[in-house]
């Protein structure tokens, strides 16, 4: 039996490519700190380039999921704060392709991305956190 469900479409509202409108969730909630592309040594990894910041947020995010003992499959909903919204293409091909395939058939999770004027850093242009459901 799912730990979620996730809805994936809405009378009266657009269907969005990627994401879930909302998602239904029993048991355990996690919400996973804001990632950023920062290494294990707090250096910002890809200066300039959104893809490779969005790649090692990602990464760091996949390193907790596992230390809760989770996965991708777990996770019920993204908040993405960008800097610049020209880079949501490129966050949305390294999410599915980190993602996509540990999904299968299952719709993405809910997702929300916001413009900010900055992050943490002034080279930090994404950051991304994210809220879990655990089994019982």
């Amino acid at each position: 039996m799912p730990i979620h469900d996730r809805l994936a479409s809405v009378p009266d509202l657009p269907d969005w490519s990627g994401h879930a409108h909302a998602v239904t969730v029993s048991g355990r909630l996690v919400f996973v700190s804001g990632q950023v592309g920062m290494d294990s040594e707090r250096q910002v990894v890809g200066v300039g380039d959104v893809a490779a910041q969005t790649r090692q947020a990602l990464s760091n995010l996949h390193a907790i999921l596992r230390a809760l003992g989770a996965d991708w499959p777990d996770v019920v909903h993204f908040n993405w704060y960008v800097v610049d919204p020209s880079g949501s293409q490129a966050i949305r091909h390294i999410r599915d392709e980190l993602i996509r395939p540990a999904l299968g058939e299952r719709a993405n999770p809910a997702s929300t991305l916001v413009q900010v004027a900055g992050l943490s850093l002034p080279e930090l242009l994404v950051e991304v956190e994210a809220v879990v459901a655990l089994p019982e």
